[in-house]
């Protein structure tokens, strides 16, 4: 049995100052958590305070 992969597996790595940015776009002009990963095409749950 044959299986193809569909798509790149990717794992993105952000330094903690563009996590902070993108963070800081929750709220302005009423934009929602869901607007912001929709933005950045992350899901919410990546919407989160840097460690």
């Amino acid at each position: 049995m044959r299986q193809e992969v569909l798509g790149v597996e990717r794992r993105r790595r952000w330094s903690v100052e563009r996590k902070l940015e993108i963070l800081s776009e929750v709220g302005m002009d009423g934009a929602t958590v869901s607007d912001v990963a929709r933005r950045h095409d992350i899901t919410r749950q990546h919407v989160v305070a840097p460690e």
